[in-house]
């Protein structure tokens, strides 16, 4: 494995950065693999690795439509958290986190992590319970969790308006020092790197335009290359899960949205946390570049386009003025948006399908991207293993017949609403 350090680093250097190697990718498509994974983002990459590290399968194929993490994976705000109050979603999260802060040293590749902290913002006495409630669950199952109160609040974030007379007065907090963000791209080219050096093949601009089935099992993938046989298919894409699944004949319980979030020019530091705000859905961090990243709600409309209106905009920047009044006239400078796949309960999909070695991992709606090291890791021992892992079982399509959901919002069966 091409090691990076501050030694190689030298070395390199007396050779003008000419010779090293390629990171991934270069390899012929061969036409049998024992897994093929559709979707080259953050948990598709992070499978291959796992599979090929903690199972010693390596016989793995990774096809990307596009170029390597370019879909959800890009298109997010990269914020990482555990302070979730269901034990499925909870525990699973908080594993998650455990692999980030680690996830550097065991890729030799800097995904710049940061534990800058989490701040959840209550807005009412009722919220303030609700997050009490959820700080007591959190440190009962080993999770950090603090309170604070407003002059707490106003310590660590000097710059907020914490005044009885703003327009959504703050009632306290819940914190999570232990969450933050990372880089996005970092995060794949991290995965992708080290799984190319334990022999996995990856390959962009290479669309998936259906599937082999013989008798409800999958045996084989058509790709823009060409066939591919595969004794194990692993589907990884995020918001278009659905029309993947609907080339194998299967539909998921899914409905898919955009969600949009922007960017401003470059700050002097001024926010030193992620912070989100409740009244109205609306968050915000800043970059190590200096920019703020901002989003919020879903767009109103079902659609598979990468964008969104003005209104969404406007809705989320009224927001975060009222509690940073300082930012007013800060001027944005560009906006996205990725598909949001989000199922009945909210929760994601993990583990097979109505196709025999078929496997499903979609349905993260807002939680992808902070889910990355998790999902790579429970979907490699799922296929390997032949059975669920204990952190994704609980997350089997089966549960909608089962009739165990993992309503983490407890809105009910709505999508739009979680």
């Amino acid at each position: 494995m091409q090691r990076y350090s501050l030694l190689s680093l030298a070395r390199h250097a007396l050779h003008d950065h000419r010779d090293w190697r390629r990171n991934f990718g270069g390899r012929p498509l061969k036409s049998a693999y024992d897994v093929v994974i559709v979707g080259g983002g953050g948990h598709g990459l992070a499978t291959a690795y796992y599979l090929a590290k903690n199972h010693g399968i390596n016989n793995v194929a990774v096809v990307e439509k596009s170029w390597l993490g370019g879909g959800n994976t890009a298109r997010n705000t990269t914020m990482i958290r555990s302070d979730y109050l269901t034990k499925a979603n909870a525990e699973y999260k908080e594993f998650a986190l455990k692999l980030w802060e680690n996830l550097s040293a065991e890729l030799n590749f800097n995904v710049m992590f940061s534990q800058r902290g989490y701040i959840d913002l209550a807005h009412s006495d009722g919220q303030m319970e609700n997050f009490t409630w959820r700080a007591n669950t959190m440190r009962h199952r080993g999770i950090d969790a603090e309170i604070l109160n407003v002059d707490q609040l106003a310590r660590l974030l000097p710059e907020i308006d914490v005044s009885p007379a703003t327009r959504y007065p703050i009632h306290g907090a819940l914190y999570q020092s232990r969450g933050g963000t990372a880089r996005h791209d970092a995060v794949a080219w991290g995965y992708a790197r080290a799984a190319h050096d334990l022999g996995v093949d990856i390959f962009e601009h290479c669309g998936v335009d259906g599937f082999k089935i013989d008798g409800h099992r999958v045996t084989g993938v058509n790709t823009s290359q060409g066939h591919v046989s595969a004794d194990t298919v692993v589907v990884s894409v995020a918001g278009h899960s659905s029309l993947l699944a609907a080339k194998a004949g299967i539909k998921l319980p899914l409905e898919s949205f955009p969600v949009q979030a922007f960017i401003s020019e470059p700050l002097k530091p001024v926010i030193n946390t992620v912070i989100n705000f409740n009244m109205g859905l609306a968050y915000i961090n800043q970059t190590d570049k200096g920019e703020l990243v901002m989003g919020g709600g879903l767009e109103p409309r079902n659609g598979y386009l990468p964008r969104g209106g003005f209104d969404r905009i406007e809705d989320v920047v009224s927001r975060i003025i009222t509690i940073f009044p300082s930012l007013s006239r800060v001027r944005l400078m560009r906006t996205w948006a990725g598909i949001a796949d989000i199922p009945m309960d909210g929760s994601p999909l993990l583990g097979e399908s109505v196709v025999k070695n078929m496997l499903f991992n979609c349905g993260w709606g807002y939680a992808g991207f902070k889910a990355t090291p998790a999902a790579g890791w429970t979907m490699a021992a799922t296929v390997a293993d032949g059975k669920p892992h204990p952190l994704a079982a609980p997350f089997s399509l089966s549960r909608f017949h089962d009739g165990y959901s993992h309503d983490e919002g407890g809105v009910g069966p709505t999508p739009s609403l979680h």
